[in-house]
C-alpha cells in the first residue's frame, strides 16, 4: 500500500448539500450519473471510435484494455486510506494480546491516539503496523476479515459504510466499458489482497484483474490441507513507475486508457498514452467539499500536482471534475 502521511487528527465536516453545477440529463446516456460534460462526451466518443468496425481506430476487443487505480479514483481517500484505518483499527482490536505495544512505537502512537507523531512517522514505521495485521493467516481469514469491516464498519463524516464510499459515476463507466468489450483491471498502490476481497462485488472487478502491493506466502500442509499464509516480506509496492511494471508483468498489453487522480498515477497514465494506437488518460479531480472531498496539488494524501499539469497540456487527457461533472457521488444510500 502506498503510504507516506497519515491524517486521522482531522474535524470531520458535517457533508452538506449544497448545489453543484453539474447539468444532469443523462438520460440518452448509460453514464447516468454523470452531467452534460467535456468528460462525459470524452468518454462517450472514445468508445465509440474504438469500437466501430471501420472507424480507423478500431481496436480489437482483446486489446481494448482499461485500467484504474482504485483510492482515490474509485472510492474516497480522505481523510487517511481506507486501508490504514482498517489497520489502525486492527490494532486497537489486538492489542490485548500485545501488552508490549503499549510502549513500543509506532503502536503507541495509536493506542494514545498521538496521530501528531504517526503523522510524522517514515514509511518503515507505518509498514510495521500494516506487517503485524496482514500477516500471520490464511488467505481466506484475512479476506473474511477485510470484507466484514468493509460492509459494517462507516465513515464518521457520511455515515456510510466503506463499501458504500464507492463512486456512482465510476461503476457506471466501469459498467459501460465492459458493455463494450472493454478488459478492466485495477491497478493500485493497495493492498492486492485486501482489494480482492470486496472489489468484485463492489465493481464487478474479479479477483485476478486486481493489482496491487503485496507481501509473500507462504505454502504449507496442515492437517492434510494445502494453505497458503500471508507472511510480513513486503514484495511489491505498486506505486508510480512500479504501476507501469505491474501492468506488463500481470497482463501483458500496454492500455489504451488509464483513469488515476494523483501523481502515484502518473507514470501509468504517459505509458498507456505513449503508443500509436488510439489511447486516453482520465483524472478524477477533488473539487467537491460539500459532497466528498476538495484537494489536489497541496494533499498529503492523494497529491495530484505534476499529473494536472500534464493533463491541461494534452489533448487525449481529460480531468473528471467531481463538482461539475457528476450528478452524484455516491448514489443513494442502501
Amino acid at each position: 500500500m502506498h503510504i507516506r502521511t497519515l491524517s486521522l487528527a482531522v474535524i470531520f465536516a458535517i457533508s452538506s448539500t449544497s448545489a453543484f453545477a453539474a447539468t444532469c440529463n443523462s438520460s440518452d446516456s448509460t453514464l447516468l450519473s454523470w452531467g452534460e460534460s467535456k468528460s462525459r462526451t470524452a468518454i462517450e466518443a472514445f468508445v465509440k471510435d474504438v469500437t466501430t468496425p471501420n472507424s480507423k481506430n478500431y481496436v480489437a476487443p482483446d486489446d481494448r484494455i482499461a485500467v484504474f487505480d482504485n483510492d482515490g479514483t474509485l472510492w474516497s481517500e480522505k481523510p487517511a486510506y481506507f486501508q490504514l484505518v482498517f489497520t489502525i483499527e486492527q490494532i486497537k482490536k489486538q492489542v490485548k494480546n500485545h501488552p508490549e505495544w503499549k510502549t513500543q512505537t509506532p503502536f503507541k502512537w495509536i493506542l494514545e491516539d498521538d496521530m501528531a507523531s504517526l503523522m510524522a512517522a517514515d514509511h518503515q514505521a507505518l509498514l510495521e503496523l500494516v506487517k503485524v495485521t496482514h500477516s500471520g493467516m490464511t488467505v481466506e481469514a484475512f479476506q473474511k476479515q477485510v470484507k466484514e469491516w468493509v460492509s459494517q464498519q462507516k465513515d464518521p463524516r457520511f455515515n456510510r459504510r466503506y463499501e458504500q464510499l464507492t463512486y456512482q459515476p465510476m461503476k457506471e463507466m466501469l459498467t459501460y466499458l465492459k458493455d463494450n468489450n472493454f478488459k478492466t483491471y485495477i491497478v493500485s498502490g493497495g493492498g492486492v489482497d485486501f482489494m480482492r476481497a470486496w472489489t468484485e462485488d463492489a465493481y464487478n472487478i474479479p479477483p485476478e484483474n486486481v493489482i496491487g502491493s503485496s507481501f509473500g506466502y507462504d505454502f504449507t500442509m496442515i492437517d492434510g490441507k494445502a494453505t497458503v499464509t500471508k507472511n510480513d516480506t513486503i514484495t511489491s509496492l505498486n506505486d508510480k513507475e512500479v504501476k507501469v511494471e505491474s501492468i506488463q508483468r500481470v497482463i501483458g498489453k500496454k492500455p489504451i486508457l488509464a483513469v488515476g487522480n494523483s501523481d502515484g498515477d502518473l507514470a501509468m497514465m504517459q505509458w498507456s498514452t505513449t503508443q500509436n494506437t488510439p489511447s486516453m488518460a482520465m483524472i478524477v479531480h477533488h473539487t467537491d467539499a460539500d459532497r466528498e472531498w476538495q484537494y489536489d496539488r497541496d494533499s498529503s494524501v492523494g497529491r495530484l500536482d505534476k499529473a494536472l499539469d500534464e493533463a491541461k497540456q494534452k489533448d487525449n487527457w481529460y480531468l473528471i471534475d467531481m463538482k461539475n461533472d457528476w450528478c452524484t457521488v455516491y448514489g443513494e444510500a442502501k
